[in-house]
């Protein structure tokens, strides 16, 4: 049996793998928003209807969810397969809370759990999915680097 190796990341660097992961992550997804016409609702967020904005946005959302993740999930994803399986979970969760909660009510439009099995719903999960292995697998390579080791 192979011997379980117990290695501790700090704060910060739980953070900052986070966030690197999550702007990995964030470019992939907006890239896939763009080809589909959704960054400017994005940018309404912020009140404007622009692309780039809407990118921009998107960026720093990509981010601070990033980060939530090495918080939340970076204990669990210090190897690529936790890091896929890990970042998947988290993916479906931001899912839900972000286009299915957040983004429409910020938008005066309610929750939209009817819309979660409409195709545009579903392309949704699909590109939050892929946020989130992208996330997770950058996130375990930038522990792997050996930055932030306590142990």
């Amino acid at each position: 049996m192979a011997a379980v190796v117990h290695m501790q990341v700090s704060m910060r660097h739980k953070i900052v793998g986070g966030v690197v992961g999550g702007l990995a992550g964030g470019v992939v997804f907006g890239a896939l928003m763009g080809v589909m016409g959704m960054l400017p609702m994005v940018a309404s967020l912020v009140g404007g209807n622009d692309a780039l904005i809407g990118f921009l946005v998107h960026m720093v959302i990509s981010a601070v969810i990033g980060a939530g993740f090495g918080l939340i999930f970076g204990p669990r994803s210090t190897h690529f397969g936790q890091g896929a399986l890990w970042g998947l979970v988290y993916g479906a969760i931001w899912w839900v809370l972000g286009p299915l909660v957040i983004m429409p009510s910020m938008m005066g439009m309610g929750v939209q759990f009817g819309a979660a099995l409409s195709v545009p719903m579903l392309m949704s999960l699909m590109g939050h999915l892929l946020y989130g292995v992208i996330a997770g697998l950058v996130f375990a390579w930038f522990i792997k680097q050996g930055t932030g080791w306590e142990g």
